[in-house]
């Protein structure tokens, strides 16, 4: 197959899974080409007009999700990738809150008898507090089709208008008088 009949090829494809009659299928936003996002290991999106994702590429994995924590809205494309019992974590850069990556989970680290020393911990789940969005490649494009869970998580308070126009500061600036 030539370059030429390949470009073809990647684009029908692509738009044949764009436009795909079936409403049952999430709708797929194009996001950027793979080489690009591995590259970059983070791109920042706004699809649909309304929602700010963070796609990443970690160990060769995509991962797409809400951008702003959930907690109060530390910019996550900002925040280190770390394995914690197990399981990939994004962490805020503004309070280190520690979410999964393929689940959006928020986990903390629990002690089991605050009393007894020396001190026993576990890692535990908050449950899913951050919208994940699914991933798709096809031939090298790389497309997120947005969770559109009726169910309200933690992290949709940080999808709205205001949000996107006012950079958000961890401490309120005072007021000069």
């Amino acid at each position: 197959m030539s370059s030429e009949e390949e470009a073809t090829h990647r684009s029908s494809s692509a738009s044949s899974l764009l436009d795909s009659p079936s409403s049952s299928p999430p709708n797929l936003h194009y996001v950027g080409k793979k080489e690009e996002i591995v590259k970059a290991g983070r791109v920042t999106k706004l699809l649909n007009g309304c929602r700010d994702v963070l796609i990443l590429y970690h160990d060769r994995q995509l991962y797409a999700m809400d951008k702003r924590c959930y907690h109060s809205g530390g910019e996550l494309q900002h925040g280190d990738i770390e394995e914690f019992n197990g399981r990939l974590c994004i962490v805020c850069p503004w309070h280190k809150y520690k979410i999964t990556l393929a689940e959006g989970e928020g986990l903390y680290q629990a002690v089991d008898d605050p009393t007894k020393k020396p001190l026993k911990t576990h890692w535990r789940s908050k449950g899913v507090k951050q919208r994940i969005h699914k991933v798709t490649e096809v031939n090298g494009d790389v497309f997120v089709s947005l969770n559109k869970s009726c169910a309200a998580i933690e992290s949709d308070f940080y999808q709205t208008e205001k949000y996107r126009t006012v950079p958000l500061k961890s401490q309120p600036v005072p007021k000069k008088q």
